[in-house]
């Protein structure tokens, strides 16, 4: 420090995750000194303990259905088995390789690393590792974490995400207890590797917040896979004895399972940051309020990613890194924008969309014109697998802009960033009909809808 920098460092962020890495390295590179606080590993949420170890694991249960589709295609295919230790053994080396990545990132771009928990001592100062250590700027970048409902017995024996991605073997009948993004991927991981999966949810359908139609095909795809489902019911205790769990319903069905797992949801990542010592204005929730340019109630503090429960998804957290780094350091004032933004759900099969469903649609706009498409993939028609895939788009009628797309299906996560470059730049219907399509694919279908759908 010195009379003209007072400070340990310019910046100073708390959480190594994808969006304050993102933050710290282009913070660096456009001259800042920085430090970043972890707790944890490198890598956050995304890398360390949600989107890459889960999909890979998804990769991983997907085998079983490829191969009960090869007899239809000529295979003779022999018992098997899975060695469920030797794939999470496998994953771990690659999320330990990432980890290492992301180290050498925050090393290269001359980011210094403190390992362990950070604390707000004050609106410029740091608690961590025993002493104090002060910045112009202080970032907050810390996350999410799950959610345990206040059910009796569901915290001493219920699984979280976090800890099914570590399972030291697999449980042969397993209840997961949610109906988002999370509660269905994994419900389609222990299914594909031969669990008896039930999935336990409130709603009388899975994934509120989708497009209804997309909500109602799940439900049955789902089903068809041999997940079994109870829906409209929650669970009212949970009990352990001799290594089972009794999960009563508050119809008083009782399931009897290996394993139970909540996907509840996940809340900001705050507790024993000392947010409220320091004035930083929260929702009810414990969520870091702040503006559009990522700037909370207290000048000196900014937060982004899930920590401020905008939309947690791990690009938008990184997008917002990089707009707060070139914002404050890079001399480039920008803000992002949170229209239109894709993403998938990489349940078996999975789901993709980007802009409105068509309950929001019609909210917003007076007349819409809806498209769908709904078929037997090629792939099924030689393997005998029922499964359909769904397409659809919600076109303003007055317009002719395309305001939604949603798919269930395969590949439809990899098909959606092409049509979400469309949607983001306003592309009419009539775009979408002037392409030719790739054929045969189920992405040609976009293309090719002609017929509105009646009522």
């Amino acid at each position: 420090m010195s009379a003209s920098h007072p400070y340990d460092y310019d910046l100073i962020v708390i959480g190594a995750g994808s969006g304050g890495v993102r933050a710290a390295r282009i913070s660096a590179t456009h001259g800042a000194k920085v430090c970043v606080i972890e707790a944890d590993r490198p890598g956050g949420t995304c890398v360390i303990r949600g989107c890459v170890p889960k999909k890979l694991l998804v990769y991983g249960a997907s085998f079983s259905a490829e191969k009960e589709d090869a007899a239809g295609f000529g295979w003779h295919v022999g018992e098997t088995d899975h060695d469920f230790a030797k794939l999470i053994a496998a994953k771990d080396v690659e999320i330990t390789r990432l980890e290492g990545i992301y180290r050498n990132l925050l090393k290269n771009a001359g980011a210094d690393l403190i390992e362990g928990y950070g604390k707000l001592h004050s609106a410029n100062q740091v608690e961590v590792a025993g002493r104090i250590i002060s910045a112009e700027r202080i970032l907050i970048a810390t996350g999410g974490t799950p959610y345990l409902p206040d059910i009796p017995g569901m915290q001493d024996y219920a699984i979280t995400s976090d800890e099914a991605l570590d399972l030291p073997e697999l449980p042969k009948r397993v209840v997961v207890f949610g109906s988002g993004y999370i509660a269905l991927e994994f419900a389609g991981i222990f299914n594909g590797f031969g669990a008896e999966t039930h999935l336990v949810y409130r709603g009388e359908l899975p994934l509120r917040g989708f497009d209804e139609d997309v909500r109602v095909h799940i439900a049955q795809a789902l089903a068809d896979r041999g997940i079994i489902l109870h829906s409209g019911r929650v669970i009212s205790s949970v009990t352990r004895t001799d290594g089972l769990c009794s999960v009563t319903l508050d119809n008083e069905e009782i399931i009897t399972c290996e394993q139970i797992m909540a996907a509840t949801g996940r809340l900001p990542n705050v507790a024993g940051l000392g947010l409220a010592d320091v004035g930083v204005a929260q929702q009810k929730n414990g969520a870091i309020i702040v503006d559009e340019h990522s700037a909370s109630s207290v000048g000196s503090i900014f937060a982004v990613g899930d920590v401020t429960d905008r939309i947690n998804l791990t690009p938008v957290a990184i997008a917002e890194g990089h707009a707060f780094a070139d914002s404050c350091y890079g001399q480039n004032s920008r803000t992002i924008s949170y229209d239109n933004v894709a993403s998938a759900v990489f349940s078996q099969p999975p789901i993709a969309s980007v802009g409105l469903t068509e309950q929001q649609a019609q909210d917003r706009y007076s007349a819409l014109d809806i498209y769908e498409s709904q078929f037997r993939a090629m792939k099924n028609t030689l393997s005998g697998r029922v499964e359909k895939t769904y397409m659809k788009l919600v076109v303003e009628t007055s317009t002719q802009i395309v305001r939604g797309v949603h798919m269930m299906g395969p590949d439809c996560a990899e098909i959606m960033q092409g049509m979400a470059i469309a949607v983001k730049m306003g592309a009419k219907k009539s775009d979408f009909d002037a392409v030719i399509g790739i054929h045969p694919t189920a992405a040609e279908e976009f293309v090719t809808m002609r017929t509105k759908r009646n009522g």
